[in-house]
């Protein structure tokens, strides 16, 4: 026998893993359903055969995950509930794994570009009015000539941010919200490398502007390359690296 045919050792997992495989494999073949309550603790590790410290740090995971809320308490409201809805793990991995250099700016900024001209090309035939309204609101609290930069940079973000809720894609929208919390900290530094950020800010202000109205006008291919164009001008004008070529 060749050493590449020789058997591995089987690697022992440990008692939170197992729990939470168990947990996992429920969720994957329907048993356990978003707004679902898993068992009490108590009833919980007599199931599992586990003890109750290794049980809270397989549902501690889980909960950093996004997947499940451990509620405090008693009661029909306490215990451990699957999230209806998305937690906050994806964006908290992306955020750390931005920090620790896995992703590069380029990785970033094509990302970005492409989520957000996709986002623009479907938000033109799929958002409503009420969508529209909310879109400008947004762009009006963003004219306030005393508007200060983190408002603005905040406000910037929720408009992207709503242009890919207006698609009715949650997984779209879900991904975009995480990669702006990611570059937050980026979109902040670029801000201030700025010799004057009010007069990009007014660049920023147009162009939110065209956008919109192109989405208002049902052109998606216009709001795309609007969109394209946007994202390339501010990255290069914020000297940040991967800024893509403007269509």
């Amino acid at each position: 026998m060749g050493a590449s045919d020789a058997w591995e050792p089987v690697q022992r997992l440990r008692t939170y893993e197992q729990v939470m495989s168990q947990i996992e494999e429920r969720i994957l073949d329907g048993r356990l359903k978003p707004g679902d309550h898993l068992p009490s603790e108590r009833e919980l590790a007599v199931a599992l055969g586990v003890s109750r410290p290794s049980l809270r740090e397989s549902l501690r995971v889980l909960e950093a995950l996004g997947v499940v809320d451990v509620r405090r308490g008693g009661g029909a409201d306490g215990g451990a509930v699957l999230l209806p809805t998305p937690g906050e793990g994806l964006v908290n991995l992306l955020k750390l794994q931005f920090a620790l250099g896995h992703f590069t700016a380029t990785d970033v900024v094509e990302t970005r570009t492409a989520l957000e001209t996709w986002s623009c090309s479907e938000a033109a035939y799929r958002s409503t009015e009420a969508d529209h309204r909310e879109l400008a609101e947004i762009l009006d609290r963003m004219d306030d000539p005393e508007i200060p930069t983190s408002e603005f940079n905040r406000l910037d973000a929720a408009f992207h941010q709503r242009i890919a809720e207006s698609t009715g894609n949650a997984l779209t929208a879900q991904v975009m919200a995480s990669l702006r919390t990611t570059i937050h900290r980026q979109m902040i530094e670029a801000y201030a490398r700025l010799a004057d950020w009010k007069t990009t800010a007014t660049t920023v202000r147009a162009e939110h502007r065209e956008i919109l109205a192109a989405i208002v006008a049902r052109d998606g291919e216009t709001a795309a390359r609007l969109v394209r164009h946007h994202i390339s001008s501010f990255y290069k004008n914020g000297q940040i690296g991967g800024a893509p070529t403007p269509e």
